[in-house]
């Protein structure tokens, strides 16, 4: 990081401290989706706590923090870390979640129908097994969202003079969802398209303009690039993203974790993510019309008719 962006940092976020608001450790039917999120950004080590968390929350439940880390052939020291990782203060409040989520199991829940998709699969199990994907993709966001964070970037849209939307590929379709629908509420928004033309955009931004990274990886240059010009503008940044720990977020200064289904060969991740990237899109979109209404209402009723006569009988 430049001296310049560190210089930024603290003029932001006090001496050293995040503006980000802490937030509350995760509950248990959260689990299993921080997991699911954070397990390819974590050390080999510590994937191995996390999975086994995740595989058994009862026995691991009943382990002292010295029992999990024999049973997983890692340390003490990992055990903790990964705990932290997944948003509890240390081991006993993970193992409180553990218990709980083992609980929720034992009540009945239907057993997880399994997604690999394969090339000889009938089409009916297909859409069963996507159906089930995006349920699951879907449950897993909700549970992980941080509705302090939600409810910051909702304040920040709601008020900002001018809203720019950053994404690449799939994540520049949900950009592109969000501008219209800020733009139907009588808000102005941009999605560039051309990462030049997001660069040259976000330099005229400044206080009390909002910037919106959208990126499943975290660490897509040509959306990290435009937001760290905004951020460096003075305006308020969003990250909308699957990996927590990932780039994008060192200029963000609210940030939106998504989660998204099983990656295999013909479903890769840049199209499993958008279900949850436009599952926060909607959060996002209707809080803030919530907090405009006197406006935002009117707007929508406006556009409406203006477009009706497209959708009359007998139109051209």
């Amino acid at each position: 990081m430049t001296q310049d962006v560190k210089e930024i940092f603290a003029d932001r976020r006090g001496t050293g401290t995040s503006v980000r608001s802490v937030a509350a450790p995760p509950a248990p039917a959260a689990l299993a989706a921080k997991v699911r999120t954070l397990a390819p950004s974590m050390t080999r080590s510590m994937q191995r706590v996390a999975e086994a968390v995740a595989a058994d929350p009862a026995g691991c439940a009943a382990l002292t923090v010295t029992g999990l880390a024999e049973l997983t052939g890692t340390s003490e020291a990992t055990v903790v870390r990964t705990a932290r990782l997944l948003g509890y203060p240390g081991y006993r409040d993970l193992r409180l979640a553990l218990a709980g989520l083992a609980a929720q199991q034992e009540s009945g829940r239907a057993p997880a129908l399994t997604t690999d998709i394969t090339v000889d699969d009938p089409i009916a199990d297909v859409v069963a097994k996507l159906a089930h994907d995006e349920r699951q993709t879907l449950a897993d966001t909700a549970a992980g969202l941080d509705t302090v964070q939600l409810g910051a970037a909702v304040a920040a849209l709601s008020g900002a003079r001018r809203t720019d939307v950053y994404g690449i590929g799939a994540s520049g379709l949900v950009a592109q969802d969000l501008t219209q629908k800020l733009l139907r509420i009588g808000l102005i928004a941009h999605a560039p398209g051309d990462p030049h033309l997001a660069v040259t955009n976000a330099v005229q931004l400044r206080a009390g303009d909002v910037a919106v990274a959208i990126t499943h990886s975290g660490s897509t240059g040509d959306v990290i690039e435009p937001l760290r010009v905004a951020f460096e503008r003075g305006a308020t940044t969003i990250a909308v993203t699957g990996r927590p720990d990932g780039p994008v977020t060192q200029y963000a200064d609210h940030v939106l974790t998504t989660s998204t289904a099983r990656e295999s060969e013909l479903r890769p991740a840049a199209m499993s993510s958008r279900t949850s990237q436009l599952l926060v899109v909607d959060c996002l979109f209707v809080g803030i019309a919530q907090r405009t209404y006197a406006s935002a209402a009117p707007a929508l009723s406006a556009s409406y008719e203006a477009l009706a006569h497209r959708h009359r009988s007998g139109s051209r």
